[in-house]
């Protein structure tokens, strides 16, 4: 079979298409043929050797993926030799064949396909988890969700209108935030051409913004706190612009909020029912048409280079995918 590996950690251009024997399935893990894999902006950072994870040479990168099951090993009773299911084994998905634990895969609906299904581990299973279970999101509450138009945003948008907020979508364009209005933000702004500060403060009105989904750090940090109403909830889901924040803490005790990290990787570990509990909700609401699963561009197994290229340029407007 063909595999993407990753022998020494570099750039995209340094990976190799390699081919390998097609893996049998250990105990309590399944066979599964991947139809699609899906790309997220930390597979730059793990082929580079910059993230929290570093698996052993050589490995594939792509956390996510959905296919079909093609046999099981001993133990397992979660799936079954047929089963189209998505997964989320956190690296080795860019390949046609992997060999994953069982319990990490989730069945899907019939009306969810192979392409939608691929791309709602990582940003949705984020998002839901963010929202849900950290931020405890009502209904009638209003939402921010800064970097609104890569894929974690867009997802953020979708599941802040599921669970019944108003939904205010931040980017650096207006291209970008043309985008999240399709996908259910009822307001925006561009924090290119308009201070973020002034903006939230209008649009959040005398009583503030009760939650902002933050998964871009840097210099939007510190304003978007400062929009928070009392007993607001600032989500800490990543750094994309690069730059970690220091926030100062007397804003955090004057306005009586809370600054809360989200680190869904490490809950599904800790929790892997409710983990897997969260992605067939996902999987669910996808198939009902209430999420989008929006994909951005498909590319050839074998152009992974260039697919993870478009990423780092920060030109993606939801998921890139991969097809062997």
């Amino acid at each position: 079979m063909k595999a993407v590996h990753c022998t020494r950690f570099g750039t995209a251009d340094d990976l190799e298409i390699a081919d390998i024997p097609i893996p049998q399935a250990g105990p309590g893990e399944a066979l599964v043929r991947i139809k699609v894999a899906a790309l997220n902006f930390f597979d730059t950072l793990i082929i580079a050797g910059k993230y929290q994870h570093k698996p052993p040479f050589p490995f594939s990168p792509a956390a996510e993926f959905a296919g079909v099951v093609e046999s099981i090993g001993p133990g397992v009773t979660e799936v079954a030799p047929g089963d189209r299911v998505m997964g989320f084994p956190g690296w080795g998905a860019a390949r046609e064949f992997a060999a994953v634990q069982a319990r990490l895969l989730v069945k899907l609906p019939d009306k969810l396909d192979f392409e939608r299904a691929a791309g709602l581990s990582v940003t949705y299973g984020t998002g839901l988890y963010a929202l849900r279970e950290r931020a405890g999101l009502k209904s009638g509450e209003t939402l921010v969700v800064l970097g609104a138009s890569g894929g974690t945003g867009l997802a953020a948008i979708e599941l802040g209108k599921v669970l019944g907020a108003r939904v205010i979508a931040c980017a650096s364009s207006d291209g970008k935030l043309a985008l999240a209005c399709k996908h259910g933000a009822d307001e925006t702004v561009n924090y290119e051409s308009e201070d973020l500060r002034d903006a939230l403060r209008r649009l959040g009105g005398e009583h503030g913004i009760d939650v902002v989904y933050d998964p871009v750090g840097g210099p939007y940090a510190e304003p978007a706190i400062r929009s928070l109403a009392r007993e607001g909830r600032y989500l800490v889901v990543g750094f994309a612009a690069g730059e970690i924040p220091k926030i100062p803490l007397n804003l955090v005790l004057l306005k009586s909020c809370d600054v809360r990290g989200v680190f869904w990787g490490n809950w599904g570990k800790r929790e892997p029912a409710a983990q897997h509990a969260l992605l067939t909700d996902l999987a669910r609401l996808c198939a009902e048409g209430k999420l989008s699963a929006h994909v951005h561009a498909v590319y050839p197994l074998t152009d992974i280079a260039a697919a993870l290229k478009v990423i780092a340029d920060r030109k993606v407007m939801g998921k890139i995918l991969l097809k062997p």
